[in-house]
């Protein structure tokens, strides 16, 4: 009965860390005004009919900190690409030299660095929201095992262990929900 409790809090601790993998996997997606590869990360391609994520069809690398450069493998993916972006509305503009697409990241404006806090602060929500169901799911799966002769105060002390680690993660999340907070406002 301990070892089956164990191996579900494990699990259940699991998903609190995937959700701070999770959290910072989407704030790098958050633009800073410096050129990044990652700020493509998730972009699908329309390459021959089929939705491509864009690191398949193309090239992706910084000429400077702020000019991303895409060299497409094939020479007639360029227009396809071009519109990837646009529809992905990331609020800059794809250049075609014929040979790759550079895109200019422009400076942030003052109004542009609070509403990226604010999707900042939102995903660090969502993450926060993630760690509060799984303490849910162990609470619920401790109840269960008490109810079915684990001793009270073992329960008790297994329930003061997941909120130890929900402090933990909050923690985590507000850490790194800051420094990106910081780095999206910094000029």
């Amino acid at each position: 009965m301990d070892e089956l409790l164990d191996e579900i809090l494990e699990e259940i601790k699991m998903q609190m860390e995937e959700s701070i993998e999770h959290l910072e996997r989407e704030l790098i997606k958050v633009r800073t005004g410096k050129a990044s590869p990652a700020m493509l990360s998730g972009l699908l391609v329309s390459y021959y009919g089929a939705k491509t994520p864009i690191q398949q069809v193309a090239n992706i690398g910084t000429a400077d900190s702020r000019t991303l450069t895409i060299q497409p493998f094939d020479k007639s993916a360029m227009g396809d690409i071009e519109r990837a972006i646009f529809e992905a509305n990331l609020g800059v503009t794809p250049m075609n030299d014929g040979e790759m697409i550079r895109i200019n990241i422009p400076p942030l404006t003052e109004e542009r660095r609070k509403q990226l806090a604010k999707q900042v602060a939102a995903e660090g929500e969502n993450a926060k929201v993630s760690v509060r169901n799984a303490r849910r799911e162990a609470m619920d799966a401790i109840k269960k095992e008490v109810k079915d002769g684990y001793p009270e105060d073992a329960g008790k002390r297994k329930e003061d262990e997941v909120d130890g680690w929900v402090k933990g993660y909050y923690k985590k999340i507000e850490e790194v929900v800051a420094n990106k907070t910081r780095e999206v406002m910094s000029i």
